[in-house]
Parts: structure tokens; C-alpha cells; sequence
């Protein structure tokens, strides 16, 4: 086995030009750990808000970020039984002070690793394992989300969004999302019972009007800014919000002290046990990947562009990279 890899650098804070292709040394294997020889990868917003310097003080550069990886075990620590060489796997490497994803190559503990679903694909793998382990700690460790409740998913078309809608059917909740007009059928196709369109409707309203006054239960929120603060004015009481958006400035909760609401900021915390559980929803076929274009390592400043500016170009779901491959797919403008 080689002693170096390819994998994109983030050599300076800045715009996509800040990355650089390089060959890097390939890190040891210790007694609890997988070496993982990775097929894919995916884009979040976590990832451009890092390399923009978002999270500067807890970047040191040169870094190789990235927060998805599925791909193939090529090596066990000494004390590893639950893998061996050539498993499918997938995961979330940890965040801030670790290598990421962008590579050839990933090391990473095994607690943090799970089998990869059997009927989906690395690309399609790859652009599940934050988005997911972020949902599921949203609508299950956090708001507690319940059979026949009725949740308010902000964002549906997106990376987050488009899985939300659906783990929360399988939960068996009653989906309303906020979504384009060009992508209603699209959210709809997904299980989402009623859309409520940007721009055209004012949300605070159309959830009155389609829960009759009572709001909904669970606000889940992927946008930040109004989505977030006005978030009480749909709630019924006892109601819960869920945020993975960080907070620009201070909250008025006003209106959620009166309705004994409960807030949630949601930073996902890694482990094998929520990827073990999206794993049986994947294999049940009640969650499907949703992925909006495929890019190659090499153009990973075109893909941390596509994610931010997606909204205009007609994205949907996850933007995804092909690690061994040469694959591009690009989303068509609508």
C-alpha cells in the first residue's frame, strides 16, 4: 500500500479557489480504528462555511475537510472484531480537529462507523450520513417526534430537507414543508402531505389555515432568519422547534414562553447507532438519497460553488463526489 493519497487541501480560508489537489501522507491505523478506502463523498453547508473561515478558530490549516465518506475497509486496528478488510461502510468523520473526507483514503475510529445499506449505492450512501445522523437527532433524540403529529419542515427541496420529509413519514407524522413552486411535485414525491410555497404565501398563515388554528408540533427549521424567528407564531402548545442553523442574532421568545415551547439547536453528534437506524428505513425502502449533481474530486471548487448558489441552478437534494471515478452529472437549469 502506497504511503501517500490525493486529497483536497484547504490551504487558506477563502472563496473555492482555496483548495488545493496534493499528494498527503496516509495516517497509521491504531488498535481501534479502520483505514477506509473511499468510493464517495458529498457537500454540506458545513463544509463551505468552514472553508470560508466561519469556524477559523477551530480549522488549523492546511486541513482536508469533508463530513461524509462511504467506501470500502482496506485495514483493521489489531483490536477491531466488528469489520474486516473489503466491508462496505459509511460514516461521518469527526468534526473540527480531524482529517475529513476529501481524499483518497480516511482513518477513523469504530465506533463511528456502520454498514453501508446493501441496495443504495457509495454516491448515494456518501449523501446520507450527516444529513441523516442530523435528522434523526433532530426528530428523535431531540423534538421527540410522535405517531400522527404534525411537523413543519422549512427548506424540503434541500440537502436536509429532502430527508427530513421523509424520515419524518416514516416516523408517521403529518409533513408540512415550505418549498418553491417548481418544486412541488418533487416534495410531494417525497411524502410531504401539504407544501406551502416561498414567496407566493406567508407561512405563518397557511399553517393556520391547514392545521385550523391548532399549529403544528415540531418546527424544523434548515434556514435560519425568519424561518427561525417566526417559528412560535405556528406552534401549538407544548410545541418544539429544531434548528440547525447557528443563531445571527438574538431570539424574541416571547411568543414560545406562551405556548411552554422548547427549543433545539442541533449540531449532530456521531455514532454507529443512527446510522444503523437510517439503515433499516434505507433497506425498508422508506428512505430514498436524493442526489442533485455528481462531481470528481479534482473540481471540488465547482462543487462547494453548485451547493451555495444551488437555489438559482435548479438543485435538489445532495451534491456528491465520485472519489474513484470520473463521474459528473450536473443539476439543468429550470
Amino acid at each position: 500500500m502506497s504511503d501517500t493519497m490525493k486529497a483536497v487541501v484547504l490551504a487558506r480560508f477563502g472563496d473555492s479557489s482555496a483548495f488545493e489537489l496534493r499528494q498527503v501522507p496516509v495516517l497509521a491505523v491504531g488498535p481501534r480504528e479502520v483505514r477506509v478506502r473511499i468510493h464517495a463523498t458529498a457537500i454540506n453547508p458545513l463544509d463551505y462555511q468552514i472553508r470560508r473561515g466561519d469556524y477559523a478558530d477551530y480549522v488549523p490549516l492546511p486541513a482536508i475537510i469533508g463530513h461524509d465518506i462511504s467506501g470500502v475497509v482496506a485495514e483493521v486496528g489489531s483490536d477491531v472484531t466488528e469489520f474486516a478488510a473489503g466491508d462496505e461502510v459509511y460514516y461521518t468523520p469527526k468534526i473540527f480537529g480531524h482529517a475529513g473526507s476529501y481524499a483518497e483514503q480516511h482513518v477513523a475510529d469504530v465506533s463511528l462507523v456502520g454498514r453501508k445499506p446493501r441496495n443504495i449505492s457509495h454516491l448515494e450512501a456518501a449523501s446520507l450520513t450527516l444529513v441523516g445522523g442530523t435528522v434523526w437527532e433532530a426528530f428523535v433524540t431531540r423534538a421527540q417526534l410522535g405517531v400522527g403529529e404534525t411537523v413543519l419542515i422549512h427548506g424540503g427541496a434541500g440537502g436536509v430537507g429532502s430527508i427530513a420529509i421523509q424520515i419524518a413519514k416514516a416516523i408517521g407524522a403529518r409533513v408540512i414543508t415550505t418549498a418553491s413552486p417548481r418544486n412541488d411535485d418533487f416534495v410531494r414525491g417525497l411524502g410531504a402531505d401539504e407544501v406551502i410555497h416561498y414567496g407566493s404565501e406567508d407561512y405563518v398563515d397557511a399553517v393556520a389555515t391547514l392545521t385550523g388554528g391548532r399549529g403544528v408540533n415540531v418546527v424544523f427549521d434548515t434556514i435560519g432568519g425568519d424561518a427561525l424567528t417566526r417559528s412560535p407564531l405556528v406552534l401549538a402548545d407544548f410545541g418544539r422547534v429544531v434548528s440547525i442553523v447557528d443563531i445571527k442574532q438574538p431570539q424574541n421568545l416571547v411568543e414560545a414562553w406562551g405556548k411552554n415551547a422548547a427549543y433545539h439547536f442541533v449540531f449532530t453528534r456521531q455514532n454507529r447507532g443512527k446510522l444503523d437506524a437510517l439503515t433499516n428505513l434505507i433497506e425498508r425502502g422508506l428512505v430514498k438519497p436524493v442526489i442533485g449533481a455528481v462531481l470528481p474530486l479534482a473540481r471540488m471548487g465547482e462543487a462547494h460553488e453548485l451547493l451555495e448558489n444551488g437555489s438559482a441552478r435548479g438543485l435538489r437534494g445532495k451534491v456528491a463526489i465520485d472519489v474513484v471515478g470520473e463521474t459528473v452529472a450536473l443539476p439543468s437549469r429550470r
